[in-house]
């Protein structure tokens, strides 16, 4: 059965590991690594894709009683906002295919003692419980001047209280009263900066950017300029951003059926492309701003799962519906590594479950995968071998889609932009389009190659799919079928000339 394959799947290929040069580009066309987390002591041979969620909620996700007096902090209402507890959410997701998961609550009034002393409890005896999935403890920040982010701990003894110190510090609906000095940018950058001065640095993944836009280009509560501000202050930390967001069963009834009016995602402004975000989906457009200045910016994909579609919610659970496979050995200081580092490619609907994109120069000896960073003398060609695997059997929505497309996308490294608030990359297109024509087909196993002929100019490579016959990911449609309309994307590879 097509959920079984991705659960600990083994890699399509094992190629030698480059030296990969991560961090942020920085001023000017080099790729020298910032200072940061330091690196996982994994051996990179032993590394296998790990499916996995960053933003699920438990009932500690609490609606809020406000008080007799008036005066007083609101009352947290558990079971509120999420149903389910989670243990619950830890088997469904391992049931679905996942290896790793974080809690991720979000706040109120004095909700870090909540997130403490209630929320924490519960994930170690999730852990005892569910013993074959990773679980990490975090929270889905209440962020300051934007709307809401994933924190990823680093698994410690001491993580209870460093999770109570940011959302005591930094939540923006923590204090009550209300405080309008916790609501602005740069009490987002203060919060990246404690976070990024603790010994164990967290992972901070910006959740559905543009839920709040109201057009194309026309953002909303999360802008250009401040992600960018982020991942300045924190380029260890602050990483990314969630590229297909939660929330994707919206349309669908009871009984699984479509029907629901309501936008995918929850997008109601402006709406999904494919599943995907517009900062991700449009070809050309902030993601490629992003990766044409050098940024080590990753996308990921979750469910953020709050109470599932037949029980009246939107969502789907826990690797359900969406799948962010991370490359890394099973454990949590190397799948929080594949996080920070870009070692993640995003599926919805079990389209893929193995990806591979390896960019190497022509006598092989140099070689790059998803995350990493090629140098190669000026002028070289560049060979780019991708392989997918394209499961057989049904998907957890009864369906058996095939992958139709495979694009990869190029664009040349310019460096950083003059303006901020830009949300585009002109040089970035399609290099080749693939079709069944074009690749190899060796029983679930796609293989296909392109050489980049004399390539003089810094470069990144990346790669996207669907099921589908658009040549780009249209609007969503209010009430459209999510397992009709299927992509997959990965996270870049850089090619740095020498």
């Amino acid at each position: 059965m097509r959920r079984l394959l991705s659960v600990g799947a083994a890699a399509l290929v094992l190629l030698p590991a480059a030296a990969n040069a991560h961090g942020p580009h920085g001023h000017g066309t080099g790729f020298a690594p910032a200072p940061g987390a330091p690196a996982s002591r994994a051996d990179p041979a032993q590394r296998r894709w790990q499916a996995g969620d960053h933003h699920v909620h438990s009932w500690y996700s609490a609606d809020w009683k406000p008080a007799a007096d008036g005066a007083s902090p609101p009352e947290p209402i558990i079971g509120g906002d999420s149903s389910n507890s989670i243990p619950t959410n830890a088997r469904m997701a391992l049931r679905h295919g996942l290896r790793w998961m974080v809690a991720t609550d979000h706040g109120g009034p004095n909700h870090s003692r909540l997130n403490r002393e209630k929320a924490y409890p519960e994930l170690v005896q999730s852990r005892r419980q569910v013993p074959g999935l990773i679980q990490f403890f975090g929270m889905e920040l209440d962020t300051p001047a934007a709307e809401h982010s994933s924190v990823i701990l680093p698994k410690t003894a001491d993580e209870a209280d460093v999770l109570f110190g940011i959302e005591k510090g930094y939540n923006r609906r923590e204090p009550w009263p209300a405080d309008p000095a916790r609501d602005t940018e740069a009490r987002m950058i203060a919060a990246l900066k404690h976070m990024d001065a603790l010994p164990a640095k967290p992972v901070v993944i910006a959740n559905h950017p543009s839920r709040t836009a109201k057009a194309v280009g026309e953002y909303g509560q999360v802008a250009p300029a401040e992600l960018r501000g982020w991942n300045d202050a924190a380029p260890q930390v602050a990483v990314g951003m969630e590229g297909a967001p939660g929330h994707q069963a919206a349309a669908l009834n009871a009984d699984g059926s479509p029907g629901r009016t309501e936008p995918r995602g929850s997008y109601g402004g402006s709406p999904t492309l494919g599943g995907f975000d517009q900062m991700t989906a449009r070809l050309g457009g902030f993601w490629d701003s992003m990766l044409a200045e050098g940024r080590r910016w990753w996308v990921t994909s979750t469910s953020d799962s709050h109470r599932h579609y037949t029980e009246g919610g939107e969502d789907f659970w826990p690797g359900e519906y969406s799948k962010t496979y991370v490359k890394a050995v099973p454990a949590y200081e190397d799948v929080l590594d594949g996080l920070r580092n870009g070692r993640v490619f995003v599926t919805l609907g079990d389209l893929v479950s193995e990806l591979e994109v390896t960019v190497q120069t022509a006598d092989g000896r140099r070689r790059a995968e998803i995350g990493g960073t090629l140098k190669i003398p000026r002028g070289s060609d560049v060979t780019v071998v991708i392989r997918a695997r394209d499961p057989a059997g049904k998907n957890f929505g009864g369906r058996s889609p095939e992958v139709a497309r495979v694009d990869l996308i190029r664009s040349e490294v310019t460096g950083p932009v003059a303006d901020r608030s830009s949300d585009t990359n002109p040089r970035a297109r399609v290099e080749k389009r693939f079709t069944p024509r074009d690749w190899v087909r060796e029983g679930e196993r796609l293989s296909m190659t392109v050489t980049l002929k004399a390539v003089t100019e810094p470069t990144y490579v990346r790669v996207r799919g669907t099921n589908g016959d658009e040549a780009e990911p249209l609007p969503d449609t209010t009430g459209e079928d999510p397992w009709s309309d299927l992509w997959f994307y990965s996270n870049p590879v850089f090619i740095e000339v020498e």
